[in-house]
C-alpha cells in the first residue's frame, strides 16, 4: 500500500521535457535540468525522448454471481518515436491507504515512465479496478488485518495486469515477446503474483517497495505477507529484482528480507537490492522524482542483462 507523494504527480524533470518538446526546434542536444536530490541538487541532462502519451482502455472480463461482467480498465500508454516493434513496460501503481484516494486521476508516472521510454520501450500503467476512472467495483481486499489473506487480493490485482499484457501486446508497434513486468507497492506484488502464472514473452519483473498490509505503525499479518510472497515464488522462473528502501516504514528492511528470502526458498529468482535512505519515508522513492537517481542506475544494469541494450539518463 502507498500514499500519493506530492512530487510524484507531474515532476520537475518532466515539466521540462515537455516544454522543450512543445517549443523548441529539433534536431536538438541534450537539455541540462535542475532536479532535486541529496546535498544541493543535481543536474540531469535531458535528451528529448518525447512521451506521445495516449489514453487507451483495457477489456477485462470478470466473474461473479451474477454472472460476467465485461468492463474497461483506463490506461496511459507511453511510447518511443517510430513504428517500433518495441518491447513492453507494464507499470502498476500502488494503494493509497485512504480508500476515498483510490477513485479520481490516473497515475501517470511520467518521470518515472520517461526513464523507461528513453530506453527504447513503451510503457502502459492501467489503473485496476476502483482505481481512477476504471470501471469496476475495488476487488483487493484483504480482510480482516490480522487474518489477511494478501495473496488472494494479489490475484485481483494480477487479473487486470494480465488483461493489460494481452491487450496491449497486441497492438501494432508492440513486440509482444519482449515484456517486463514492473510496479510499485502493492502493484509491485502484483507483478510477482502475475509472473508465476508463467506467461509467454515475459522477461522479468521489477519489484519497487512491494506488499500489502500496511497500516500506520505496523503491517497487518507479516508471517502472511512472508508466505504470500513464497507462493508467488513456486511459479516463477524469470529474473525479479526487489528494490527496497533503508527508511521505508511500510516494509522495512528486515520484513523485505524475509520476504524475498521467502521468495527464493520457494524457487523464485531473485535479486534484493537494499538502497540508502530516502528523505523522510523511503516508501516513495519510486514515485517521487527526486528519488530518479536512487534507482535508475541498478534498474538499467538488470534490463541490460535481460537483453534491453541501452542506457537511461541518469542524475
Amino acid at each position: 500500500m502507498s500514499g500519493w507523494p506530492a512530487m510524484g504527480r507531474r515532476g520537475l524533470i518532466v515539466v521540462a521535457l515537455g516544454l522543450v518538446v512543445s517549443f523548441a526546434p529539433a534536431p536538438l542536444a541534450a537539455l541540462k535540468v535542475f532536479l532535486p536530490g541529496p546535498g544541493p541538487g543535481v543536474i540531469l541532462p535531458i535528451p528529448l525522448v518525447p512521451l506521445n502519451e495516449r489514453l487507451i482502455h483495457i477489456p477485462v472480463s470478470v466473474s461473479s454471481a451474477t454472472g460476467v461482467q465485461r468492463l474497461r480498465l483506463e490506461a496511459t500508454l507511453y511510447r518511443p518515436p517510430g513504428p517500433g516493434p518495441f518491447p513492453l513496460l507494464i507499470l502498476s501503481h500502488g494503494t493509497p491507504r485512504n480508500p476515498r484516494r483510490r477513485a479520481g486521476a490516473r497515475r501517470l508516472y511520467d518521470g518515472q515512465s520517461w526513464e523507461f521510454v528513453s530506453l527504447g520501450f513503451a510503457v502502459v500503467i492501467p489503473m485496476r479496478r476502483g482505481y481512477g476512472h476504471s470501471q469496476g467495483s475495488y476487488a483487493e481486499s484483504e480482510g480482516p488485518c490480522d487474518r489477511s489473506n494478501f495473496y488472494k487480493a494479489g490475484l485481483e490485482s494480477a487479473r487486470d495486469l494480465r488483461a493489460t499484457l494481452e491487450y496491449v501486446s497486441s497492438l501494432p508497434g508492440i513486440d509482444a515477446h519482449r515484456l517486463v513486468l514492473a510496479g510499485y507497492s502493492s502493484g509491485g506484488f502484483a507483478s510477482l503474483i502475475l509472473a508465476g502464472e508463467s506467461l509467454p514473452g515475459v522477461r522479468g519483473v521489477i519489484n519497487f517497495s512491494g506488499g500489502r498490509g500496511s497500516k500506520a505503525g505496523l503491517n497487518c499479518s507479516p508471517d502472511r505477507l512472508i508466505a504470500a510472497c513464497a507462493r508467488a515464488g513456486r511459479g516463477t522462473r524469470v529474473p525479479t529484482l526487489w528494490l527496497y528502501a533503508k527508511n521505508d516504514s511500510y516494509f522495512p528492511p528486515r520484513l523485505a528480507r524475509e520476504m524475498c528470502a521467502a521468495y527464493q526458498h520457494a524457487g523464485g529468482r531473485a535479486e534484493f537490492v537494499m538502497l540508502p535512505p530516502f528523505y523522510p519515508e523511503g516508501h516513495y522513492f519510486f514515485p517521487d522524482v527526486r528519488g530518479l537517481g536512487w534507482w535508475t542506475a541498478v534498474v538499467n544494469r538488470f534490463l541490460n542483462d535481460l537483453g534491453f541494450p541501452g542506457r537511461m539518463p541518469r542524475p
